[in-house]
């Protein structure tokens, strides 16, 4: 068997960029959708997954679809043909799980090629049909390549985040055999997808660039396809968006993007973040929106396609499709959707260096000089050597974090010495490093001179490294090998100046040196901006006469080598130049200090430099300065005497070296510093911490459920919303491991001493799912807690997971799953515990797991107690009162009641009442007239901007009847102040109220803005379309507007789109847009006035500031009136009239019974570019901030009153979802109560409904 593809299917698919690039540049192409879901819809069995070719497998084989393209091939072909008819251009093989890893679940490794040929097959006799069908829309075939069921950068034992369950090798020779096959079957182009580990990606995109090579043609076209897992905005593995866009840039890439876990909604900001990096193609094929609380997805195709459709106006793809959830009929909406839109362009090269960790480095103008800590070396750091000798790679990481948290953006690791084995201790410092994400968000710079030890950590980073060295003084050929291979692992190359004949010491050899070797890199396709030259940091001062020009040489090379190619970057390791004032670390310091100030200003970019004990040039010395200038700069011939005399006078000043100071958490209350070592994965200490909290809690499992459970529930919360993410998890469950394990001998006296057994819990994650992080936490905490856990791992057959609990005598059995078709197998688990008659409690948990689902499909399958654990801080709770004999019966009973009232209400729910359909409603609607005299035209279109409003034009025009219900005092201004009894108090609040307002209008302590818009405006169904001028060519915004549904009698179905006039009417009509603020200042006011201790003052500055936007609001909505609009004029309304309401028109806010849709505020944002113009942003629920800002609609027409939606209904829940794009739960959120949900009747109209 050969170990490539074929010479034919290496230069066909090589044939097939061309034409892809010329097409997506043409116009947006369309991806197909889900393959796992239509598979399932067919309920295939065992029998048909084996087939005749199978049917004597020892393993169980239902569930691995991508063996179905051997056996079941015409279950395959019918998918792709609904996605090739539904409009797709590209369409995905079935070989999603198709490397020799993934398979080894199954045991079907051996049928890889086979497999991977057979569904590219498939899928090229389905293209070749349809393109013969229409062959001037040509049909292509994407061989996909999975992320496997592995991570090459997550340990997968908490308590040794050195192993790896894969390694980098092994995923090339497995990604290499899946590549072979499904180009052999006629693949057109190779898509690397769901990447949640960035080094997985580069292993495939190593081994596809290898099989390439072997042929010696140009690669195929590849797409490399990403996921972000959760709220950080990062990759499983912890990566942003910029630095995995940054780890596979050196590959040429067809396209990158994103696919899977996310919705459309949830993807635009990380789908926008790469489409303004990546110069080549982006592709974009997020799920039918999140899973909902059953597991399935929700997005309708024309919701899906109307914000894929966003996508494309925007400009930010050129091939989209769709992933979990999707249809062919959502690729039919989105191919209609972005039919005729212009793709998007790609980012021209910006010629700035990239490299990265978890974090993106990027060397812009601006970063002056790029620190290289260089005391994670053993032969920069004796401490670090000393360390890394005696295995205690532990402590040596610390010399890592001292590193970057002293100022170092990239660390250099160099295992070079003669009694390590090299290969071994860098693989396990990286592999180590990698856990740690303090120190792994920036990249590493691969250091040895052992070409292997180099490529042995290159295999462990997922982010962009860089290689320290390469160099010419082994030949071209070895060069050219060596960066090749260099360029392969995705690295950029530090290049010595150093070749055949030796070292390069002055300008002209330099140059000559470096020149030469870009030449060669240019060659091999590296970037000028990839390459760093070291033009050899040498000794000076060393009472040799000819080393004396050695730092003013480089300098003066890194000038000429700069103006000769400007993008490439100079580096050094700048320790070398003071070697010989060892042991003086004040002058080594000047040294550095003095030496880094001129070859900056020349050009230097970067060096390797100890980050902690970088002096600052203009403090040092003027004396010491000026005698190490003189030195660096050769300036005059007895200049290393006369610095070597200053130093021995220096000597008594000691070494001047900075210390890291020890943190101040080391200061706080033993409690307080194992929270911390826990939020922040610090183990370091636990030796000295954990006896003394044992003394002060006096039992063990005392100090488990204190300080160290007050840890991991910080954890949770900070994982639950963003603000940490996975390395850092399971990092934080490793010191909680350690800590126990210190705390377990007395744990077990305490039992000894009488402590009950506290029972056995059984973990597994469910057959299908190779997801187990979170499962892994919950054990952690569980065995924290003093009870057995065994966890049976991943893709356990529900069959196993009772004969383990049967034999090990289980008093619970937990459940967990990921994935969506995890909740049908955790069902068939319930059911077949339910048929056997157990009873033990059973525990359901997972990312997609919900209360609601477990109430309605597990717990019915089965009668013992069925109890959904949300998260790992509950954990503890629900089995405590499981295993309790006094609370069990009672618990129980809670939940087994809190589980029929979801099941009663959620039938309760399928039925409306009282409420029109929403097609009746809108048959309901009012009817208006629309013509020249209820139409007015405002006097202009467009955003105005009104900086500072002047305070005291507000003071009049202040409503003070809400001031006084603000401070809970009823009664109506001014009569209030008279009220029997709370007018004393009234008049008393009002007088310091106006004293208060005195200061604010006076001292210009608040700032009041506002922002008007005009738009021309046409109701389309229940929305209003907004256009950019009269013309009505280029729509803005579609804004939904919500319609009364509510039975009563005969009275119209009202909805604020009403007030708009449709596209038939003869006049131009328009829709008025606002945002005022008075909230500038009034956080820091109040704050001080607290500070002070006085609550009732800031109190009265922010009920003030909220008055005063009122204020402002009313006023801009007169002049609106009156000038802007002018279709009032001048009024001689008193303020109470004002107040009253008594004009024309209507102002009605998002989230008010009008407009009870606080999305709309995105709109509104949008439009008026309220960030940039006012300073305001909108917080996740659509709260504004400063708080004292309003903002709303202006409707003009004579008829607009204002009145209250009232509950809605499902179809009309269905129908605002499906115009914002996104699923029926995020609608109702933001419409709160009036959701159909929450049960309520109609709120009345009346006062109280504006803005």
């Amino acid at each position: 068997m050969s170990t490539g593809p074929t010479p034919e299917a290496c230069a066909a698919a090589a044939a097939a960029r061309p034409a892809l690039d010329q097409l997506l540049r043409e116009r947006i192409l369309v991806l197909d959708g889900a393959m796992g879901t239509l598979i399932q819809s067919h309920e295939l069995g065992e029998a048909e997954f084996r087939g005749e070719q199978f049917a004597d497998h020892p393993q169980d084989l239902q569930g691995n679809n991508d063996l179905l393209s051997i056996t079941q091939p015409e279950v395959i072909a019918g998918i792709h043909r609904a996605y090739l008819e539904a409009g797709a251009d590209l369409i995905e093989t079935n070989t999603f799980n198709g490397t020799s890893i993934s398979q080894a679940d199954y045991g079907t490794e051996a049928a890889v090629y086979e497999l991977n040929r057979a569904a590219a097959q498939i899928a090229r006799r389905e293209a070749a049909r349809a393109t013969a069908l229409d062959p001037s829309r040509p049909r292509y075939v994407a061989g996909a390549l999975g992320p496997t069921n592995r991570t090459a950068s997550i340990s997968p034992d908490v308590e040794d985040p050195g192993a790896r369950s894969v390694s980098f090798e092994q995923l090339v020779e497995a990604y290499g055999e899946q590549a072979r096959g499904l180009l052999d079957g006629g693949a057109d182009l190779l898509l690397v997808e769901t990447v949640f580990d960035t080094l997985n990606a580069k292993a495939a995109l190593f081994a596809i660039d290898k099989l390439f090579a072997q042929e010696g043609v140009p690669t195929v076209p590849v797409i490399v396809s990403g996921t972000i897992t959760d709220a950080s905005g990062r990759t499983l593995s912890g990566q942003t968006v910029e630095a995995f866009a940054a780890s596979v840039r050196h590959f040429p890439l067809l396209a990158v993007g994103f696919n899977c876990a996310l919705g459309p909604t949830e993807l635009r900001p990380h789908l926008a973040a790469i489409s303004h990096l990546a110069e080549c193609f982006v592709s974009c094929y997020p799920n039918a929106g999140l899973p909902n609380e059953l597991g399935g997805y929700d997005l309708s195709p024309q919701a899906m396609a109307e914000q894929v459709r966003g996508f494309a106006e925007d400009g930010l793809v050129n091939l989209v499709g769709g992933c979990c959830g999707t249809s062919p009929e959502h690729i039919r909406a989105m191919a209609e959707a972005v039919q005729g839109l212009p793709p998007r362009q790609p980012a021209e090269p910006d010629g700035l260096a990239r490299f990265s960790g978890l974090e993106e480095l990027v060397v812009r103008p601006e970063l002056n000089f790029l620190n290289v800590g260089e005391r994670a070396n053993v032969a920069g750091s004796r401490r670090f050597a000393r360390l890394i000798r005696e295995g205690d790679f532990a402590t040596a990481l610390e010399v890592a974090r001292e590193q970057v948290e002293a100022g170092a953006q990239m660390i250099d690791v160099c295992m070079d010495e003669a009694l390590l084995d090299g290969p071994a201790s860098m693989r396990q410092f990286l592999h180590l490093l990698a856990s740690e994400p303090d120190i792994s968000r920036v990249p590493v710079m691969v250091d040895s001179s052992d070409w292997g030890v180099i490529e042995v950590g290159l295999r462990c980073l997922q982010g962009r490294g860089v290689v320290n060295s390469l160099s010419l003084k082994d030949g071209e050929d070895e060069f050219r090998r060596r960066a090749t291979l260099a360029r392969r692992y995705g690295a950029a190359v530090v290049v010595m100046a150093f070749d055949e004949q030796g070292q390069a010491v002055d300008v002209e050899r330099r140059m000559e040196i470096c020149l030469r070797a870009l030449g060669i890199l240019r060659e091999l396709g590296f970037r000028d901006e990839e390459v760093i030259f070291d033009l050899n940091v040498l000794a000076v001062a060393t009472g040799m006469a000819e080393h004396d020009d050695y730092a003013r040489s480089f300098i003066a090379a890194t000038e000429a080598l700069k103006q000769a190619a400007p993008r490439v970057l100079v580096s050094g390791g700048v320790s070398n130049l003071s070697f010989s004032f060892r042991g003086l670390d004040a002058v080594r310091e000047a040294m550095h200090a003095v030496f880094l100030y001129h070859a900056i200003e020349a050009g230097m970019d970067m060096g390797i430099v100890h980050a902690g004990q970088l002096a600052v040039y203009s403090e040092l010395d003027p004396e010491l300065r000026a005698a190490c200038e003189d030195v660096v700069l050769n300036r005059r011939p007895d200049a290393a005497d006369r610095l070597i005399e200053m130093a021995e006078a220096w000597r008594e000043a000691g070494s001047g070296a900075r210390e890291v100071e020890q943190a101040v958490w080391r200061d706080q209350d033993v409690d307080a510093r194992l929270a911390h070592a826990l939020v922040h994965g610090i183990t370091q200490h636990l030796e000295v911490d954990l006896p003394e909290a044992l003394a002060r809690h006096e039992k063990a499992l005392r100090v488990i459920e204190g300080p160290l459970m007050d840890g991991m529930n910080i954890v949770g919360e900070l994982f639950g919303s963003g603000q940490m993410f996975l390395p850092q998890v399971v990092k934080s469950a490793r010191v909680m491991k350690q800590a126990v394990a210190w705390l377990q001998p007395y744990l077990e006296a305490d039992k000894v001493a009488g402590a009950e057994s506290r029972g056995r819990i059984l973990l597994a994650t469910v057959k299908g799912d190779v997801h187990d992080i979170g499962k892994n936490i919950v054990g952690v905490i569980l065995a924290c807690n003093g009870y057995e856990v065994k966890d049976l791992g991943v893709m356990v057959p529900g069959q196993q997971i009772l004969d383990e609990a049967r034999a090990w005598g289980a008093q619970i059995i937990g459940l967990s799953g990921l994935i969506t078709p995890s909740l049908i197998e955790m069902e068939r688990v319930a059911a077949e515990m339910e048929r056997t008659g157990w009873e033990l409690p059973l525990l359901i948990g997972g990312a997609t797991t919900s209360a609601a689902h477990t109430a309605l499909k597990i717990a019915p399958a089965y009668t013992g107690p069925v109890v959904h654990v949300p998260d790992a801080s509950r954990a503890v709770g629900v089995v405590q009162e499981l295993l309790s004999e006094e609370r069990r019966a009672a618990f129980v009973a809670d939940v087994t009641e809190r589980q029929e009232r979801t099941r009663i209400a959620r039938a309760e729910k399928q039925a409306e009442r009282t409420l029109w359909s929403l097609d009746e409603a809108r048959k309901r609607a009012p009817r208006h007239v629309f013509d020249a005299q209820t139409v007015p035209q405002p006097s202009f279109t467009g955003v105005r901007v009104f900086d500072d409003y002047p305070l005291a034009e507000l003071v009049e025009r202040i409503d003070w009847t809400p001031f006084f219900a603000t401070w809970e005092l009823a009664g109506k201004f001014p009569a209030i102040l008279d009220d029997p009894v709370v007018g004393t108090e009234a008049r008393r609040l009002y007088e310091d109220a106006q004293r208060q307002l005195e200061q604010l209008v006076s001292g210009r302590q608040l700032r009041a803005r506002a922002a008007v818009g005009f738009f021309p405006a046409v109701r389309q169904g229940d929305s209003i379309e907004l256009f950019r001028d009269a013309a009505r060519t280029e729509t803005l915004a579609r804004l939904p507007m919500l319609r009364q549904q509510r039975q009563a009698g005969e009275r119209a179905c009202q909805s604020l789109a009403d007030l708009i006039a449709p596209p038939s009417a003869e006049v131009i009509d328009h829709l008025g847009l606002f945002t005022v603020t008075a909230g500038e200042g009034v956080a820091e006011l109040a704050a001080a006035s607290r500070e002070e201790n006085d609550d009732y003052t800031a109190l009265l500055i922010e009920s003030l500031a909220d008055r005063l936007a009122e204020a402002l609001a009313e006023r801009m909505h007169e002049r609106v009136r009156q000038e802007f609009w002018g279709y009032e004029s001048e009024s001689s309304l008193s303020n109470e009239e004002l107040i009253a309401e008594r004009y024309r028109g209507i102002r009605p806010a998002p989230g008010y019974p009008a407009c009870p849709d606080h999305r709309l505020k995105e709109r509104i944002f949008e439009l008026l570019e309220v960030p940039q113009n006012l300073g305001l942003h909108l917080t996740e629920n659509w709260a504004m901030s400063p708080a004292a800002s309003v903002s709303g609609f202006y409707f003009a027409h004579p008829a607009a009153r204002y009145f209250g939606v009232g509950r809605v209904g499902h179809d009309q829940l269905a129908a605002l979802a499906a115009a914002w794009g996104v699923d029926e739960a995020e609608a109702a959120r933001a419409i709160g109560t009036l959701a159909p949900e929450a049960g309520l009747r109609c709120a009345p109209a009346g006062r109280g409904t504006r803005a």
